[in-house]
Protein backbone atom coordinates (compact mmCIF):
# COMPACT_ATOMS: atom_id res chain seq x y z
CA UNK A 1 0.00 0.00 0.00
CA UNK A 2 1.34 3.22 -0.95
CA UNK A 3 2.51 5.74 1.61
CA UNK A 4 0.33 9.35 1.86
CA UNK A 5 3.53 10.86 3.10
CA UNK A 6 5.46 9.63 0.32
CA UNK A 7 6.07 12.81 -2.40
CA UNK A 8 4.76 12.41 -5.24
CA UNK A 9 7.12 12.57 -8.52
CA UNK A 10 5.27 13.41 -12.29
CA UNK A 11 7.14 12.25 -15.70
CA UNK A 12 6.12 14.63 -18.52
CA UNK A 13 6.38 13.74 -21.92
CA UNK A 14 6.01 16.36 -24.61
CA UNK A 15 6.21 14.94 -28.64
CA UNK A 16 6.53 18.47 -30.17
CA UNK A 17 6.40 17.20 -34.13
CA UNK A 18 3.48 14.77 -33.29
CA UNK A 19 1.46 16.00 -35.88
CA UNK A 20 3.18 15.74 -38.89
CA UNK A 21 5.08 12.65 -37.57
CA UNK A 22 1.54 11.01 -37.94
CA UNK A 23 0.88 12.19 -41.15
CA UNK A 24 4.32 11.00 -42.45
CA UNK A 25 3.74 7.46 -40.66
CA UNK A 26 0.12 7.11 -41.86
CA UNK A 27 0.61 7.98 -45.24
CA UNK A 28 4.26 7.05 -45.96
CA UNK A 29 5.67 10.69 -47.05
CA UNK A 30 9.17 10.58 -47.04
CA UNK A 31 11.30 12.77 -44.84
CA UNK A 32 13.49 14.45 -47.78
CA UNK A 33 11.64 18.07 -47.50
CA UNK A 34 10.15 20.16 -44.59
CA UNK A 35 6.10 19.30 -43.78
CA UNK A 36 3.94 21.53 -42.54
CA UNK A 37 0.02 20.81 -41.75
CA UNK A 38 -2.45 24.28 -42.13
CA UNK A 39 -5.73 25.36 -41.23
CA UNK A 40 -7.88 28.03 -42.88
CA UNK A 41 -8.26 30.87 -40.49
CA UNK A 42 -10.71 33.55 -42.06
CA UNK A 43 -9.21 34.35 -45.35
CA UNK A 44 -5.80 32.95 -45.18
CA UNK A 45 -4.26 29.35 -44.55
CA UNK A 46 -2.08 29.09 -41.37
CA UNK A 47 0.21 27.14 -40.10
CA UNK A 48 -1.18 24.92 -37.65
CA UNK A 49 1.68 22.41 -36.78
CA UNK A 50 5.63 22.25 -38.40
CA UNK A 51 8.14 19.50 -38.20
CA UNK A 52 11.55 19.38 -36.96
CA UNK A 53 12.97 20.01 -40.49
CA UNK A 54 10.52 23.29 -41.13
CA UNK A 55 11.22 24.64 -37.71
CA UNK A 56 14.79 24.80 -38.35
CA UNK A 57 14.45 26.94 -41.12
CA UNK A 58 12.29 29.64 -38.87
CA UNK A 59 8.63 28.28 -39.92
CA UNK A 60 6.16 28.13 -36.87
CA UNK A 61 2.90 28.10 -36.13
CA UNK A 62 0.54 30.78 -36.73
CA UNK A 63 2.68 32.09 -40.39
CA UNK A 64 0.56 32.12 -43.28
CA UNK A 65 1.61 29.40 -45.91
CA UNK A 66 2.63 32.06 -48.32
CA UNK A 67 5.21 33.48 -45.64
CA UNK A 68 6.16 30.12 -45.17
CA UNK A 69 6.72 29.11 -48.78
CA UNK A 70 8.49 32.45 -49.13
CA UNK A 71 10.84 31.11 -46.82
CA UNK A 72 11.21 27.97 -47.98
CA UNK A 73 10.12 27.16 -51.55
CA UNK A 74 10.24 23.27 -51.17
CA UNK A 75 7.59 22.99 -48.11
CA UNK A 76 5.02 20.73 -48.19
CA UNK A 77 2.03 21.13 -46.60
CA UNK A 78 -1.42 19.23 -45.92
CA UNK A 79 -4.53 19.53 -44.22
CA UNK A 80 -4.17 19.55 -40.34
CA UNK A 81 -6.49 16.88 -38.86
CA UNK A 82 -6.72 17.62 -35.48
CA UNK A 83 -8.98 15.05 -34.62
CA UNK A 84 -6.43 12.10 -35.90
CA UNK A 85 -3.95 13.88 -33.50
CA UNK A 86 -6.08 13.41 -30.53
CA UNK A 87 -7.23 9.87 -31.37
CA UNK A 88 -2.98 9.20 -31.71
CA UNK A 89 -2.54 10.45 -28.45
CA UNK A 90 -5.30 8.45 -26.50
CA UNK A 91 -3.68 5.30 -28.06
CA UNK A 92 -0.94 6.50 -27.16
CA UNK A 93 -1.33 7.45 -23.45
CA UNK A 94 -3.83 4.02 -22.94
CA UNK A 95 -0.16 2.41 -23.87
CA UNK A 96 1.51 3.97 -20.71
CA UNK A 97 -0.99 2.18 -18.84
CA UNK A 98 2.33 -0.51 -18.81
CA UNK A 99 3.82 2.11 -16.94
CA UNK A 100 1.45 3.43 -14.19
CA UNK A 101 -1.96 3.52 -13.97
CA UNK A 102 -2.01 7.50 -13.53
CA UNK A 103 -1.57 8.54 -17.19
CA UNK A 104 -3.51 11.51 -18.27
CA UNK A 105 -3.55 13.40 -21.90
CA UNK A 106 -1.51 16.66 -21.32
CA UNK A 107 -2.79 18.63 -24.37
CA UNK A 108 -1.51 19.72 -27.32
CA UNK A 109 0.61 16.50 -27.65
CA UNK A 110 1.86 15.58 -24.19
CA UNK A 111 1.15 12.73 -21.72
CA UNK A 112 1.54 13.12 -17.67
CA UNK A 113 2.15 9.67 -15.92
CA UNK A 114 2.06 9.68 -12.23
CA UNK A 115 5.24 7.40 -11.41
CA UNK A 116 4.68 7.71 -7.72
CA UNK A 117 6.56 4.55 -6.30
CA UNK A 118 6.53 3.25 -9.34
CA UNK A 119 10.07 4.08 -11.31
CA UNK A 120 11.84 1.12 -9.06
CA UNK A 121 10.12 -1.02 -11.27
CA UNK A 122 11.69 -0.24 -14.64
CA UNK A 123 15.66 0.67 -13.58
CA UNK A 124 14.81 4.06 -12.05
CA UNK A 125 13.52 7.32 -13.34
CA UNK A 126 15.78 7.55 -16.68
CA UNK A 127 15.83 3.54 -17.65
CA UNK A 128 11.60 4.52 -17.19
CA UNK A 129 11.71 7.49 -19.23
CA UNK A 130 13.49 5.59 -22.23
CA UNK A 131 10.92 3.00 -22.41
CA UNK A 132 8.25 5.34 -22.24
CA UNK A 133 9.67 7.57 -25.13
CA UNK A 134 10.37 3.65 -26.96
CA UNK A 135 6.63 2.94 -26.61
CA UNK A 136 5.64 5.85 -27.70
CA UNK A 137 7.17 5.77 -31.10
CA UNK A 138 7.68 9.24 -31.59
CA UNK A 139 10.37 12.14 -30.74
CA UNK A 140 10.03 13.54 -27.11
CA UNK A 141 11.07 15.27 -24.78
CA UNK A 142 10.30 14.66 -21.19
CA UNK A 143 10.84 16.16 -17.42
CA UNK A 144 10.71 14.91 -14.18
CA UNK A 145 9.46 17.01 -11.10
CA UNK A 146 7.42 17.05 -7.83
CA UNK A 147 4.59 18.63 -9.24
CA UNK A 148 2.34 17.86 -12.77
CA UNK A 149 2.51 21.81 -13.60
CA UNK A 150 6.17 21.91 -13.14
CA UNK A 151 7.14 18.79 -14.88
CA UNK A 152 5.20 20.12 -17.76
CA UNK A 153 6.86 23.07 -18.19
CA UNK A 154 10.48 21.85 -17.81
CA UNK A 155 9.57 19.69 -20.41
CA UNK A 156 7.99 21.88 -23.10
CA UNK A 157 10.09 25.16 -22.15
CA UNK A 158 13.33 23.61 -20.27
CA UNK A 159 15.62 21.30 -20.81
CA UNK A 160 13.90 18.54 -18.78
CA UNK A 161 15.87 19.46 -15.56
CA UNK A 162 16.84 22.25 -13.37
CA UNK A 163 14.88 24.70 -11.41
CA UNK A 164 11.38 25.67 -12.98
CA UNK A 165 12.31 29.57 -11.68
CA UNK A 166 14.86 29.68 -14.02
CA UNK A 167 11.98 29.18 -17.13
CA UNK A 168 10.96 32.07 -19.07
CA UNK A 169 7.16 33.89 -18.70
CA UNK A 170 6.08 31.70 -21.79
CA UNK A 171 6.03 28.54 -19.54
CA UNK A 172 2.96 30.04 -17.69
CA UNK A 173 1.42 29.54 -21.23
CA UNK A 174 -0.54 32.81 -21.04
CA UNK A 175 -1.97 34.74 -23.89
CA UNK A 176 0.33 37.11 -25.64
CA UNK A 177 -0.80 39.89 -24.45
CA UNK A 178 -0.25 39.30 -20.94
CA UNK A 179 3.04 37.76 -21.53
CA UNK A 180 3.40 41.48 -23.37
CA UNK A 181 2.86 43.25 -20.23
CA UNK A 182 5.30 41.33 -17.93
CA UNK A 183 8.29 41.75 -20.65
CA UNK A 184 7.50 45.17 -20.66
CA UNK A 185 7.39 45.60 -16.83
CA UNK A 186 11.10 43.42 -17.09
CA UNK A 187 9.70 40.71 -15.88
CA UNK A 188 11.41 37.74 -18.20
CA UNK A 189 12.14 34.74 -15.67
CA UNK A 190 9.88 33.11 -13.47
CA UNK A 191 12.40 33.79 -10.72
CA UNK A 192 11.67 37.13 -11.25
CA UNK A 193 7.66 36.65 -10.21
CA UNK A 194 8.81 34.22 -7.38
CA UNK A 195 10.26 36.90 -5.50
CA UNK A 196 7.46 39.43 -5.98
CA UNK A 197 4.51 39.80 -3.40
CA UNK A 198 1.42 37.82 -5.04
CA UNK A 199 -1.36 40.35 -4.04
CA UNK A 200 0.88 43.10 -6.17
CA UNK A 201 0.89 40.45 -9.32
CA UNK A 202 -2.70 39.49 -9.08
CA UNK A 203 -3.46 43.73 -9.01
CA UNK A 204 -1.38 44.56 -12.11
CA UNK A 205 -1.53 40.98 -14.30
CA UNK A 206 -4.49 39.33 -12.87
CA UNK A 207 -5.31 36.60 -10.76
CA UNK A 208 -4.73 33.99 -13.54
CA UNK A 209 -0.99 34.96 -13.63
CA UNK A 210 -1.04 34.28 -9.92
CA UNK A 211 -2.47 31.03 -10.23
CA UNK A 212 -0.23 29.60 -13.24
CA UNK A 213 2.47 30.63 -11.26
CA UNK A 214 1.49 28.86 -8.01
CA UNK A 215 0.87 25.91 -9.64
CA UNK A 216 4.14 26.09 -11.59
CA UNK A 217 5.95 26.29 -8.68
CA UNK A 218 4.30 23.60 -6.64
CA UNK A 219 2.51 26.01 -4.52
CA UNK A 220 -0.93 25.01 -5.60
CA UNK A 221 -1.90 21.09 -6.19
CA UNK A 222 -3.08 20.08 -9.71
CA UNK A 223 -5.10 16.89 -9.51
CA UNK A 224 -4.00 14.74 -12.20
CA UNK A 225 -7.42 12.90 -14.42
CA UNK A 226 -5.97 9.71 -15.68
CA UNK A 227 -7.78 8.86 -18.78
CA UNK A 228 -10.09 5.72 -18.26
CA UNK A 229 -8.82 2.36 -20.18
CA UNK A 230 -11.07 1.72 -23.40
CA UNK A 231 -13.61 -1.23 -22.74
CA UNK A 232 -12.29 -4.07 -24.59
CA UNK A 233 -14.50 -5.10 -27.51
CA UNK A 234 -13.42 -9.10 -27.27
CA UNK A 235 -15.81 -12.54 -27.46
CA UNK A 236 -14.31 -15.63 -26.76
CA UNK A 237 -15.55 -19.55 -27.16
CA UNK A 238 -14.06 -22.98 -25.83
CA UNK A 239 -15.07 -26.03 -27.04
CA UNK A 240 -15.56 -29.50 -25.09
CA UNK A 241 -14.74 -31.39 -28.36
CA UNK A 242 -12.08 -29.70 -30.62
CA UNK A 243 -12.91 -28.18 -34.38
CA UNK A 244 -10.97 -28.45 -37.12
CA UNK A 245 -13.14 -27.83 -40.43
CA UNK A 246 -12.70 -24.13 -41.59
CA UNK A 247 -16.22 -23.98 -42.25
CA UNK A 248 -16.69 -24.32 -38.77
CA UNK A 249 -14.24 -22.28 -37.97
CA UNK A 250 -16.02 -19.39 -39.94
CA UNK A 251 -19.12 -20.29 -38.57
CA UNK A 252 -17.83 -19.57 -34.97
CA UNK A 253 -16.15 -16.48 -36.34
CA UNK A 254 -19.25 -14.93 -37.37
CA UNK A 255 -21.02 -15.89 -33.81
CA UNK A 256 -18.32 -14.15 -32.37
CA UNK A 257 -18.94 -11.28 -34.52
CA UNK A 258 -22.86 -10.99 -33.73
CA UNK A 259 -21.87 -10.56 -30.03
CA UNK A 260 -19.01 -7.89 -31.12
CA UNK A 261 -21.13 -5.92 -33.07
CA UNK A 262 -24.27 -5.38 -29.83
CA UNK A 263 -21.34 -4.10 -28.02
CA UNK A 264 -20.03 -1.85 -30.82
CA UNK A 265 -23.54 -0.33 -31.70
CA UNK A 266 -23.93 -0.06 -27.73
CA UNK A 267 -20.89 2.23 -28.21
CA UNK A 268 -21.58 3.73 -31.43
CA UNK A 269 -18.42 2.44 -32.73
CA UNK A 270 -17.39 0.49 -35.78
CA UNK A 271 -14.52 -1.80 -36.31
CA UNK A 272 -11.38 -1.10 -38.43
CA UNK A 273 -9.29 -4.17 -37.34
CA UNK A 274 -10.47 -7.65 -36.48
CA UNK A 275 -8.01 -9.96 -35.31
CA UNK A 276 -9.01 -13.63 -34.73
CA UNK A 277 -6.85 -16.04 -32.12
CA UNK A 278 -7.09 -19.82 -32.71
CA UNK A 279 -5.96 -22.31 -29.66
CA UNK A 280 -5.08 -25.67 -30.88
CA UNK A 281 -5.14 -27.96 -28.21
CA UNK A 282 -1.83 -28.69 -28.42
CA UNK A 283 -1.32 -25.63 -27.21
CA UNK A 284 -0.38 -23.83 -30.38
CA UNK A 285 -1.70 -20.58 -31.57
CA UNK A 286 -2.56 -19.15 -34.76
CA UNK A 287 -3.57 -15.24 -35.30
CA UNK A 288 -5.52 -13.89 -38.16
CA UNK A 289 -6.34 -10.14 -38.77
CA UNK A 290 -8.24 -7.85 -41.19
CA UNK A 291 -8.61 -4.65 -41.79
CA UNK A 292 -11.83 -2.34 -43.41
CA UNK A 293 -11.41 0.67 -45.01
CA UNK A 294 -14.20 2.21 -42.90
CA UNK A 295 -15.47 1.20 -39.66
CA UNK A 296 -18.02 -1.98 -39.85
CA UNK A 297 -20.04 -4.19 -37.44
CA UNK A 298 -21.65 -6.64 -40.56
CA UNK A 299 -20.86 -9.73 -39.18
CA UNK A 300 -21.44 -10.99 -42.88
CA UNK A 301 -19.16 -8.58 -44.17
CA UNK A 302 -16.25 -9.17 -41.37
CA UNK A 303 -16.53 -13.80 -42.71
CA UNK A 304 -16.41 -12.80 -46.23
CA UNK A 305 -13.08 -10.92 -45.23
CA UNK A 306 -11.61 -13.84 -43.28
CA UNK A 307 -12.35 -16.06 -45.88
CA UNK A 308 -10.65 -14.39 -47.63
CA UNK A 309 -7.70 -14.00 -45.77
CA UNK A 310 -7.66 -17.87 -44.66
CA UNK A 311 -7.82 -18.92 -48.78
CA UNK A 312 -4.74 -16.38 -49.37
CA UNK A 313 -2.48 -17.47 -46.68
CA UNK A 314 0.87 -18.72 -48.32
CA UNK A 315 0.99 -21.41 -44.98
CA UNK A 316 -2.54 -23.12 -44.57
CA UNK A 317 -4.42 -23.02 -41.56
CA UNK A 318 -3.63 -26.22 -39.96
CA UNK A 319 -5.89 -27.52 -37.11
CA UNK A 320 -3.59 -30.59 -35.66
CA UNK A 321 -5.91 -32.20 -33.68
CA UNK A 322 -8.04 -29.62 -33.60
CA UNK A 323 -9.15 -26.22 -32.07
CA UNK A 324 -10.54 -25.96 -28.56
CA UNK A 325 -11.19 -21.97 -28.55
CA UNK A 326 -11.53 -19.38 -30.79
CA UNK A 327 -10.81 -15.25 -29.38
CA UNK A 328 -12.05 -12.31 -31.69
CA UNK A 329 -11.43 -8.86 -30.36
CA UNK A 330 -11.48 -5.29 -32.36
CA UNK A 331 -8.33 -3.98 -31.70
CA UNK A 332 -9.09 -0.90 -33.55
CA UNK A 333 -12.13 1.13 -33.98
CA UNK A 334 -13.61 4.29 -34.72
CA UNK A 335 -17.13 6.01 -34.47
CA UNK A 336 -19.99 4.77 -36.61
CA UNK A 337 -23.38 6.62 -35.92
CA UNK A 338 -26.79 5.59 -37.47
CA UNK A 339 -26.50 6.11 -41.31
CA UNK A 340 -29.90 7.93 -42.88
CA UNK A 341 -31.37 5.74 -45.38
CA UNK A 342 -33.26 7.00 -48.40
CA UNK A 343 -36.83 6.56 -49.12
CA UNK A 344 -36.22 3.41 -50.62
CA UNK A 345 -35.09 2.19 -47.58
CA UNK A 346 -31.26 1.99 -49.08
CA UNK A 347 -28.51 4.07 -47.76
CA UNK A 348 -25.23 4.64 -50.48
CA UNK A 349 -25.27 1.35 -51.99
CA UNK A 350 -22.71 2.96 -54.39
CA UNK A 351 -20.31 3.88 -51.60
CA UNK A 352 -20.75 0.99 -49.43
CA UNK A 353 -19.58 -1.12 -52.38
CA UNK A 354 -17.00 0.34 -52.96
CA UNK A 355 -15.82 0.14 -49.43
CA UNK A 356 -16.27 -3.87 -49.73
CA UNK A 357 -14.56 -3.84 -52.96
CA UNK A 358 -11.68 -2.18 -51.31
CA UNK A 359 -11.36 -4.09 -48.40
CA UNK A 360 -11.60 -7.59 -50.20
CA UNK A 361 -8.70 -6.28 -52.53
CA UNK A 362 -6.66 -5.37 -50.01
CA UNK A 363 -7.66 -8.90 -48.20
CA UNK A 364 -6.33 -10.49 -50.91
CA UNK A 365 -3.30 -8.58 -52.63
CA UNK A 366 -1.99 -6.95 -49.53
CA UNK A 367 -2.36 -2.98 -48.34
CA UNK A 368 -0.12 -2.13 -51.26
CA UNK A 369 -1.39 -3.80 -54.00
CA UNK A 370 -4.95 -1.40 -53.46
CA UNK A 371 -4.19 2.53 -53.87
CA UNK A 372 -6.31 5.51 -54.29
CA UNK A 373 -5.38 8.90 -55.67
CA UNK A 374 -5.40 11.86 -53.63
CA UNK A 375 -4.61 15.61 -53.82
CA UNK A 376 -2.15 17.35 -53.49
CA UNK A 377 -1.27 21.43 -52.91
CA UNK A 378 -0.23 22.03 -56.27
CA UNK A 379 -1.04 23.40 -59.71
CA UNK A 380 1.29 21.24 -61.90
CA UNK A 381 -0.72 18.69 -63.74
CA UNK A 382 1.27 15.54 -63.33
CA UNK A 383 1.47 16.24 -59.64
CA UNK A 384 -1.36 17.41 -58.62
CA UNK A 385 -1.86 13.78 -57.15
CA UNK A 386 -0.43 11.01 -55.22
CA UNK A 387 -0.95 7.24 -54.92
CA UNK A 388 -2.09 6.28 -51.26
CA UNK A 389 -3.05 3.01 -49.85
CA UNK A 390 -6.85 2.60 -50.33
CA UNK A 391 -7.45 1.41 -46.91
CA UNK A 392 -5.69 3.86 -44.96
CA UNK A 393 -6.55 7.06 -47.02
CA UNK A 394 -9.46 8.90 -46.10
CA UNK A 395 -11.12 10.08 -49.01
CA UNK A 396 -10.94 14.08 -49.25
CA UNK A 397 -12.79 16.38 -51.30
CA UNK A 398 -10.97 17.48 -54.31
CA UNK A 399 -10.57 21.29 -55.35
CA UNK A 400 -12.47 22.78 -57.86
CA UNK A 401 -11.92 21.20 -61.37
CA UNK A 402 -9.81 23.51 -63.61
CA UNK A 403 -11.99 26.03 -66.08
CA UNK A 404 -10.25 23.62 -68.70
CA UNK A 405 -11.06 20.25 -69.66
CA UNK A 406 -8.14 17.93 -68.96
CA UNK A 407 -7.61 14.20 -70.19
CA UNK A 408 -7.86 11.56 -67.96
CA UNK A 409 -4.59 9.76 -69.36
CA UNK A 410 -1.64 11.69 -69.11
CA UNK A 411 1.75 10.54 -69.99
CA UNK A 412 4.73 10.55 -67.73
CA UNK A 413 6.89 12.19 -68.23
CA UNK A 414 5.35 14.34 -71.47
CA UNK A 415 6.74 13.15 -74.55
CA UNK A 416 8.75 15.82 -76.74
CA UNK A 417 7.25 16.26 -80.10
CA UNK A 418 7.68 18.37 -83.21
CA UNK A 419 4.94 21.67 -83.60
CA UNK A 420 4.51 24.19 -86.41
CA UNK A 421 2.51 27.18 -85.13
CA UNK A 422 1.19 29.99 -87.48
CA UNK A 423 2.49 32.41 -85.12
CA UNK A 424 5.17 32.16 -82.81
CA UNK A 425 2.96 32.43 -79.75
CA UNK A 426 -0.18 30.63 -81.21
CA UNK A 427 -1.62 27.21 -81.40
CA UNK A 428 -0.02 24.95 -83.43
CA UNK A 429 -1.37 23.55 -86.21
CA UNK A 430 0.68 20.46 -87.02
CA UNK A 431 2.74 18.05 -84.70
CA UNK A 432 4.86 14.80 -85.57
CA UNK A 433 4.80 12.59 -82.48
CA UNK A 434 5.84 9.05 -82.87
CA UNK A 435 6.77 8.90 -86.78
CA UNK A 436 3.83 10.42 -87.79
CA UNK A 437 2.50 14.55 -89.09
CA UNK A 438 -0.71 14.97 -88.06
CA UNK A 439 -2.69 18.06 -89.37
CA UNK A 440 -4.33 19.59 -87.01
CA UNK A 441 -7.97 21.17 -87.59
CA UNK A 442 -9.19 22.74 -84.24
CA UNK A 443 -7.43 24.22 -81.46
CA UNK A 444 -8.79 25.49 -78.32
CA UNK A 445 -6.40 27.55 -75.78
CA UNK A 446 -4.33 28.57 -74.29
CA UNK A 447 -4.71 27.63 -70.46
CA UNK A 448 -1.62 29.41 -68.96
CA UNK A 449 0.01 27.35 -65.92
CA UNK A 450 2.84 29.36 -64.48
CA UNK A 451 5.88 27.93 -62.72
CA UNK A 452 5.84 27.35 -59.10
CA UNK A 453 7.94 30.44 -57.87
CA UNK A 454 7.89 29.89 -54.44
CA UNK A 455 9.59 26.44 -54.79
CA UNK A 456 13.06 27.65 -56.13
CA UNK A 457 15.40 30.12 -53.97
CA UNK A 458 14.97 33.10 -56.29
CA UNK A 459 11.53 32.25 -57.96
CA UNK A 460 10.65 35.96 -57.06
CA UNK A 461 12.93 37.07 -58.92
CA UNK A 462 11.69 37.46 -62.76
CA UNK A 463 13.41 34.73 -65.30
CA UNK A 464 14.33 32.59 -62.05
CA UNK A 465 10.64 30.85 -61.44
CA UNK A 466 11.09 28.32 -63.84
CA UNK A 467 8.85 28.68 -67.44
CA UNK A 468 5.47 28.93 -68.16
CA UNK A 469 3.69 26.42 -70.05
CA UNK A 470 0.54 27.21 -72.80
CA UNK A 471 -1.53 24.47 -73.02
CA UNK A 472 -3.71 23.26 -75.90
CA UNK A 473 -6.69 21.22 -76.74
CA UNK A 474 -6.45 19.95 -80.37
CA UNK A 475 -7.65 17.82 -82.55
CA UNK A 476 -6.57 16.13 -85.96
CA UNK A 477 -7.85 15.24 -88.97
CA UNK A 478 -9.21 11.92 -87.62
CA UNK A 479 -10.49 13.07 -85.22
CA UNK A 480 -8.18 11.83 -82.31
CA UNK A 481 -7.64 14.89 -79.51
CA UNK A 482 -4.50 15.63 -77.87
CA UNK A 483 -3.64 17.75 -74.76
CA UNK A 484 0.10 19.68 -75.53
CA UNK A 485 2.07 22.69 -74.36
CA UNK A 486 4.64 25.35 -75.36
CA UNK A 487 7.67 24.94 -72.47
CA UNK A 488 8.31 28.80 -72.01
CA UNK A 489 7.34 32.53 -73.49
CA UNK A 490 9.61 33.33 -76.15
CA UNK A 491 10.35 36.23 -73.86
CA UNK A 492 11.84 32.95 -71.50
CA UNK A 493 13.49 30.92 -73.68
CA UNK A 494 14.54 31.72 -77.16
CA UNK A 495 13.03 28.80 -78.70
CA UNK A 496 10.81 26.81 -76.87
CA UNK A 497 10.21 23.51 -77.05
CA UNK A 498 6.65 21.63 -77.33
CA UNK A 499 4.94 18.09 -74.92
CA UNK A 500 2.51 15.64 -75.79
CA UNK A 501 1.41 15.79 -71.88
CA UNK A 502 -2.12 14.04 -72.45
CA UNK A 503 -4.64 12.47 -74.73
CA UNK A 504 -8.61 12.56 -75.00
CA UNK A 505 -10.78 9.70 -75.48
Amino acid sequence: MRNASMPRRYLALWFPWLPCERVRREAGHSCSTPLALVVRSGNALRLSAVDAQAARLGLSPGMTLADARALCPELESLPHDEQADTHTLERLTARMVRFTPMAALDPSNGVMLDITACAHLFGGEAELARQAIAEAGFTARHAFADHAAAARALARFGSGEGDVRALPIAALELPEDALSGLRRAGLTTLGDLAVRPMAALAARFGEGTVSRLRAVLGERDTPLTPQRPPVRLRAQVRFPEPIGRTEDVLDVIETLLAELSRQMEERRLGGRRFVVRLERTDGARRRLSVDTSVPSRDPARIVRLFRERIETLSDPLDPGFGFDAVVLGVTRADPLDPVQSDIAGKASAEAEGIAVLIDRLTTRFGEGGVLRLAARDTHRPEAAQRHLPALRARPKPWNEPPSQPRPLFLLDPPQPITAMASVPDGPPHRLHWRGRTHRLVLAEGPERIAAEWWRKPDGHVPGEAGLTRDYYRVEDEEGARYWVFRHGLYDEAGNPRWYLHGLFA
